[in-house]
């Protein structure tokens, strides 16, 4: 690329390319090391217009996150689509999302522990997650009163899988199972899944 091609390009296209420049970086190295001044450069723009689009990093990481987590779950909802029962749906699904994000490089490295692994944090404080996460359990079944906090629980669940994984995918699958179905999917507040396969999808980025 030549000079400065995002300068006069304020639209969501343009956003996308310099998230997917991060992408990329963090394909590299852990994403807790990837600066501005590095997308900035792998976007192939000046940090001003960089920051046209992202007021901070944290705005870009926020950014990133959601758009990735919005595509994960819409993954793990075709995946997931055929499968009736309610347990069994929420123990692939959540086994799904594990295996996608660790099989992706630019979303694992958020998880590594040579460094603060960033995507705790991300995911702790993210209404953007935790909706898809609640709408995900809606479509497998529950109707719990809480099912946003039930969701929540349920992030930071999986965050510790990804950061400290279970022995082997029979421990995991295990643990799952036995330790997180019960609480977020308990038989006092289940109602039919619906027949949609994924969870919607909240507006905005």
């Amino acid at each position: 690329m030549s000079g400065d091609w995002l300068a006069d390009r304020r639209s969501e296209v343009a956003a996308d390319r310099i998230l997917d420049a991060a992408a990329h970086l963090f394909t590299r190295s852990d994403a807790a090391s990837v600066g501005m001044n590095d997308v900035a450069k792998a976007a192939g723009c000046s940090r001003a217009t960089l920051y046209r689009y992202f007021e901070n990093r944290d705005a870009l990481y926020t950014a990133y996150v959601h758009r990735e987590a919005r595509r994960v779950f819409r993954e793990l909802g075709g995946r997931v689509a055929g499968i009736a029962d309610p347990r069994e749906r929420l123990v692939e699904g959540v086994l799904a999302a594990l295996e996608i994000v660790r099989e992706n490089p630019s979303l694992s490295s958020w998880f590594v522990t040579s460094a603060r692994p960033i995507g705790g944090d991300m995911a702790d404080r993210s209404e953007v997650i935790d909706a898809l996460a609640a709408s995900f359990l809606r479509s497998s079944g529950s109707a719990a009163d809480d099912v946003e906090r039930r969701a929540r629980w349920l992030v930071r669940t999986m965050t510790s899988l990804l950061t400290f994984p279970g022995r082997d995918a029979e421990d995991e699958r295990n643990m799952v199972a036995d330790f997180v179905v019960p609480i977020v999917l308990p038989e006092s507040a289940m109602s039919a899944p619906s027949s949609g396969g994924g969870a919607a999808t909240p507006a905005g980025r």
